[in-house]
């Protein structure tokens, strides 16, 4: 049997195919009808194909297990700021966050620390394995046991409060490189208890497509995760995701590092102390080969780019 698209039904019911045009009736409006047919179907089949090709496109690049990934912006950005734990959150509303470069950030929500960035790089490394806007599932114990903290009740609290922060965000992201820009929010949907108020046994988590576009197909930069889970959570791992965006990092200000990462030391003594305790942490786990500060220029060497 000959499918629809070789055949068109003529004005008594018949049939009608290209090689029998000749026995139409009305030959050259038959004709006409068949080649609309034909249009429509390869529109469509183009649409699908279109869509399908979509549906590929918003699935994170795919990396190692050893790896964890963040957009270069990000990496180069306050962000997820080193501001100490201990001094208390800001909330921040369409405020301007500090970037190292040309790209222009605006943020609205509470102030996001280098802890809520190690949840976020291992939300994303799970996230990568389907579609994003797909829901991931884990359980507190698998995410809390990935970042390197103790499995208890005050870690599971710290971590729903950290996915509660970037779930209740407003982040746009403006650079030449992505024209119009993108908006969106950390973490679109977060759930940890069901309708009764029961906690659910997998925490539920949707990230958002849109990072598809600040990753790119090379826009994002790669963390040795042992050696980020090695390092304490603060200028030391800012540190380390700003210089890792670098293959070959270029001497920097101690001014521009201490804006780069939203920290507010004032005293040019105590920042630099805390430049230095930092870069000596990342040369103890193996990132940096060497480090020297030279008046107010840092300047550092890595070690051989990683795989």
């Amino acid at each position: 049997m000959l499918d629809d698209t070789d055949h068109e039904t003529g004005v008594n019911g018949a049939r009608t195919s290209e090689a029998d045009l000749h026995l139409h009736p009305f030959p050259k409006i038959a004709k006409k009808a068949l080649e609309a047919k034909l249009k429509k179907t390869n529109s469509d089949s183009k649409r699908l194909q279109n869509k399908q090709v979509c549906n590929v496109a918003k699935q994170l690049p795919l990396w190692s297990d050893g790896l964890r990934c963040l957009p270069n912006e990000i990496a180069q950005s306050a962000l997820f700021n080193a501001k100490n734990r201990r001094q208390a959150r800001e909330y921040l509303r369409q405020s301007n966050i500090a970037v190292i470069g040309e790209t222009r950030i605006t943020f609205t929500g509470e102030e996001l620390r280098q802890d809520d960035e190690t949840v976020w790089l291992q939300l994303l490394h799970l996230a990568k394995e389907c579609p994003l806007g797909n829901t991931v599932n884990f359980t507190p114990y698998s995410l809390c046991k990935a970042v390197g903290w103790s499995i208890d009740g005050r870690s599971y609290e710290r971590l729903r409060q950290s996915l509660g922060r970037m779930q209740a965000t407003s982040l746009s992201i403006y650079s030449e490189r992505l024209k119009e820009g993108v908006s969106l929010s950390m973490i679109p949907m977060f759930k940890w208890r069901n309708e009764t108020g029961m906690a659910l046994s997998q925490y539920q988590v949707k990230v958002a497509p849109e990072l598809l576009a600040l990753f790119g197909d090379v826009h994002y930069t790669k963390l040795e995760w042992s050696q980020r889970c090695a390092l304490p959570d603060g200028m030391a791992t800012w540190l380390h995701s700003y210089y890792a965006s670098h293959s070959k990092p270029y001497a920097v200000k101690i001014g521009t590092l201490k804006r780069g990462a939203g920290i507010a030391t004032e005293n040019l003594a105590s920042l630099r102390q805390l430049i230095e305790r930092a870069l000596t942490k990342l040369v103890d786990v193996g990132f940096l080969e060497s480090w020297q500060i030279m008046g107010e220029l840092v300047h550092v060497k890595r070690k051989l780019k990683l795989k």
